[in-house]
């Protein structure tokens, strides 16, 4: 079996890959029967030259590969018929962006593999860039911080070479007692207090955070009931919620009264409720200054998220009063940071990361017996034709412009 880690051609460019140089030697050397080849890039943050030193082979051609790998969206004219892909499609929500690659892919009658739904039994996913949107939007939040109360001046984590450079950077951090509500308890959730424990902040529960006053910084993570409560007063349970997501409201608020900063790695499903409204950020009860909206919906349950910002311009000020862009560090401005693509700024470690799930959750399955159906539930389409489990998409694919 010969496997292609493909060039990424979105721009603007990523410099991510699916497998770092040492991995692909690793898995050459573990499973005899797979070759890896590597088409040559000059954007991709590990250089052509750690593969081929590696004795692995560097080529443009990818043709004689059965199974092709990359990160984001392969172009469409780039696509090669008949082959297995594996990608982040980002068509699985209907997304009209991606419409026509997806109809070209079974047009060229190719097996696509979406890592998105790349899942195990029980649906859990098993592969993503989670983590290191965690810990690269944390680090964002403090940078926010420190340009939002010019304390501190903190090296744009894009310019750091990697982690071990962003962390000496957490040095210059200098926080007043400041309260920190954090949301989210998944991958993006772990991967933000990754940072805040490099930093030692200390953890508070939270009636402690609501009730009572500290002489240094603190912060509380909150996980979906938390800061949702059923309407009706009753008791709620996570499967309840998942279920009626309607029949709950917000009670963010009640942090949002106290909170200086936020930093937000929460899931947000379709008609849950909106954390905090344009309503309660005009309210002269909220409190919170700065957030790092690392979940980014737009215009959705962080009304500050008026769009996402970018790498190389990632704040924003948010005006509440008139409910609009403004200077992020006027004193009545919620200065806001909502970079999307958060894993690009520190490529070779989050590479790495996503490297070491592939070849654990992944490759056993890819390249060996696919005992628990972990890539064929993730597969979307095949043979010219979509699949049981996304059939769904036929109307999106078939919609005349």
């Amino acid at each position: 079996m010969k496997i292609g880690i493909l060039r990424e051609g979105k721009i603007p460019p990523d410099k991510r890959v699916v497998l770092s140089p040492l991995q692909c030697e690793s898995i050459q050397s573990n499973y005899p029967h797979v070759e890896i080849v590597i088409q040559p890039s000059n954007v991709r943050k590990f250089r052509d030259l750690e593969y081929s030193n590696l004795g692995l082979i560097v080529q443009e051609d990818l043709g004689d590969c059965d199974i092709l790998c990359g990160v984001k969206e392969v172009k469409k004219n780039d696509l090669i018929p008949n082959k297995t892909y594996l990608f982040f499609s980002h068509t699985i929500k209907e997304q009209p962006y991606n419409r026509d690659l997806l109809k070209e892919m079974l047009a060229l009658k190719i097996s696509m593999v979406d890592f998105e739904t790349l899942t195990n039994k029980e649906g859990y996913r098993l592969i993503g860039f989670g983590r290191y949107a965690g810990v690269v939007g944390c680090y964002n939040a403090f940078l926010a911080y420190g340009k939002r109360s010019h304390r501190f001046n903190l090296k744009p984590a894009h310019l750091c070479d990697d982690r071990k450079e962003l962390e000496q950077e957490l040095k210059k951090i200098d926080l007043p007692p400041i309260k920190i509500v954090v949301t989210g308890k998944g991958r993006v959730g772990r991967g933000v207090i990754e940072i805040i424990r490099i930093l030692g902040l200390k953890e508070v529960s939270k009636n402690q955070f609501l009730e009572n006053k500290f002489n240094e910084a603190v912060f509380v993570q909150l996980d979906t009931l938390d800061y949702n409560k059923r309407i009706n007063g009753e008791a709620s349970s996570f499967s309840h919620f998942c279920k009626y997501p309607k029949e709950y409201q917000s009670d963010f608020m009640k942090y949002a009264k106290v909170s200086d900063l936020f930093i937000a790695g929460h899931f947000y499903g379709s008609d849950s409720p909106y954390l905090f409204t344009r309503k309660d950020a005009k309210s002269p009860d909220f409190r919170i200054k700065t957030i790092a909206d690392i979940s980014c919906d737009i215009n959705g349950p962080v009304a500050s998220t008026l769009r996402a910002s970018s790498i190389l311009k990632p704040l924003y000020g948010y005006n509440p009063q008139t409910e609009a862009e403004d200077i992020f560090d006027k004193k009545d401005v919620i200065t806001v940071m909502a970079v999307d693509n958060l894993p690009c700024e520190l490529p070779k470690d989050a590479s790495i990361d996503f490297g070491q799930e592939f070849i654990k959750n992944i490759l056993p399955s890819l390249v060996g017996k696919d005992r628990d159906d972990i890539i064929n539930r993730a597969t979307i389409c095949a043979n010219g034709k979509l699949t049981e489990g996304y059939k769904y998409l036929s109307s999106y694919v078939n919609k005349s412009i």
